[in-house]
């Protein structure tokens, strides 16, 4: 194979076949040495040449100094949510599946293997093509931000395969793509010279982030309120949170201050939540290693006020 430049037009030479006019989707580096060249065809209909390139290895070097971190919790709700305070909504692709809905069903009433089968077939692969390009370009987006933006990003090791096989809302979990995402993340993380954490996903909603107690919450509750210590967060920034303080010590850098053994009033962590409520009060000890879900009451509850009233007016 061979690449031309022809009146303004770049022509892919190949042997055997001839020159191909093709359009660049970016621009090879100067530098770059063209390995190999493979020739594909979409379901759409669309011919690709894909370039093999080699380049040298230029990415920056990772920083010593950790200033800038941030830990980010993925869902289905919120696709992710960081530890800064940002929460980025899931990209509103119902347009797409309607339309590729309704070609699909066109598809179905068609006479398999005829003419207009294969036609059909060709504008179902177009509006596939229109989802998945819509997806990419998001999770694309999302991931350059976070490896620009940050000295260190920290995720959870999530089994998305396994996560597709559970009985529930495998739906919504296969179009959110995290794995994808993470995919992303990593390899731009690497270029970009940023420090990429994946760290054990256990227990990190249940887990507080001012005092480390374990409490299960239901997934539709969307705040967490530590019967413990009294602490109250967005559940989501809570376990972003702790996903941070998990991925800085697999580095070996410190905790942030929010959490040191010196300060555990929770005050810092309060300050830096986007949403907090007055905390709940609670007779359970600090040491308490977990507190199940039905022992959790939120602050302003029936219950918690008639606790209240009697303490006041008791003996």
């Amino acid at each position: 194979f061979e690449l031309k430049n022809t009146s303004g037009r770049t022509v892919l030479s190949l042997s055997k076949i001839g020159d191909i006019p093709m359009v660049y989707h970016r621009d090879v580096p100067d530098d770059a040495t063209i390995k190999e060249v493979v020739v594909k065809q979409e379901p759409t209909g669309e011919w690709f040449a894909v370039l093999g390139i080699e380049t040298e290895d230029d990415a920056p070097p990772k920083p010593k100094k950790l200033e800038d971190c941030v830990g980010i919790d993925v869902g289905i709700l919120k696709y992710a949510h960081d530890t800064d305070g940002t929460a980025v909504e899931r990209p509103d692709l119902s347009d797409e599946r309607d339309r590729l809905e309704r070609e699909q069903r066109k598809l179905s009433r068609k006479e398999h293997g005829s003419a207009n089968y294969r036609k059909q077939q060709r504008t179902v692969a177009k509006r596939h093509a229109d989802l998945q390009r819509k997806r990419q370009d998001f999770l694309h987006k999302l991931s350059n931000y976070y490896a620009r933006e940050y000295d260190l990003v920290a995720v959870e090791d999530l089994d998305a395969k396994g996560l597709m096989e559970l009985p529930s809302n495998s739906h919504n979990r296969a179009g959110a793509a995290w794995g994808t995402f993470l995919r992303m993340l990593e390899y731009k993380c690497e270029r970009e010279g940023t420090h990429f954490v994946a760290v054990d996903p256990t227990g990190t909603t249940k887990e507080c982030a001012a005092c480390g107690v374990e409490t299960d919450k239901p997934l539709w509750v969307r705040e967490h309120s530590c019967p413990s210590c009294g602490f109250t967060a967005d559940r989501d920034w809570n376990a972003a949170y702790n996903i941070l303080v998990r991925g800085l010590k697999e580095v070996g850098a410190g905790c942030p201050e929010s959490t040191s053994s010196e300060s555990k009033d929770s005050d810092g962590l309060r300050k830096s939540a986007d949403d907090f409520r007055t905390p709940a009060e609670t007779a359970l000890p600090t040491g308490t290693d977990s507190v199940p879900a039905k022992r959790v009451v939120e602050t302003g509850s029936p219950i918690c006020l008639r606790a209240r009233s009697a303490r006041s007016h008791g003996p």
